[in-house]
C-alpha cells in the first residue's frame, strides 16, 4: 500500500509540476512581453486582472497540490532514503517547494501586491511597471526551471 501510495503521488506531482511549468514558460515567454507592449496602464489592469482571478480558478488547487505533494515526497523519499528513486523525490520535492513555492511567496507574490497598490495612470507607474516585468519575469524564469526539472526528477524516481 506504502508503494501504491508513493507512485500516486509522484504521478501526481510529475503531472502537476509539468502543468505549472507551462503555465510558468506562456508567462515567461509571451504573455508577459505582450503584456509591455499593451502600454503601462492596459498592462497593469491586465496583470492585475489576472491576479484576481487567478486565485479563484483551479490554479490554487493545483498551486498547493503540488507543493504539498512535494514536500511529502521529500520526507517519504528522507525515511526510505537507501530505496531507489528516494534521492529524485527528494531532490524534485525540494527543488520544487523551493524553486517554485517559496519564489513566489518572497517575490512573486510581494510584486503583484504592489502592482495592485499602483495607480496605473500615475507619474512613477511607468518606472514602476518596467521593473515589475524585469522582476517579475525574471523569478518566473526560476518558477519555471524549477517546475521542469522537478517534474524531470518525480518521472526519474517512478523509473527508478
Amino acid at each position: 500500500m506504502w508503494q501504491g501510495f508513493t507512485t500516486g503521488l509522484l504521478w501526481f506531482s510529475a503531472i502537476g509540476c509539468g502543468l505549472m511549468a507551462g503555465i510558468y514558460f506562456a508567462f515567461s515567454t509571451f504573455i508577459m512581453a505582450a503584456f509591455g507592449r499593451l502600454g503601462q496602464a492596459a498592462g497593469i489592469a491586465a496583470m492585475n486582472a489576472i491576479n484576481v482571478d487567478i486565485v479563484r480558478s483551479l490554479f490554487m488547487p493545483l498551486f498547493l497540490g503540488t507543493t504539498v505533494a512535494g514536500a511529502a515526497l521529500v520526507v517519504m523519499g528522507t525515511l526510505r532514503v537507501s530505496e531507489p528513486g528516494a534521492v529524485s523525490m527528494i531532490a524534485g520535492g525540494g527543488l520544487y517547494v523551493i524553486g517554485m513555492f517559496v519564489v513566489t511567496m518572497v517575490f512573486n507574490v510581494p510584486l503583484n501586491n504592489a502592482l495592485a497598490a499602483l495607480q496605473p495612470s500615475a507619474p512613477e507607474a511607468g518606472a514602476v511597471w518596467a521593473a515589475y516585468l524585469k522582476d517579475w519575469t525574471f523569478w518566473n524564469h526560476v518558477r519555471t526551471v524549477a517546475s521542469v526539472v522537478a517534474s524531470g526528477l518525480f518521472v526519474a524516481a517512478l523509473a527508478s
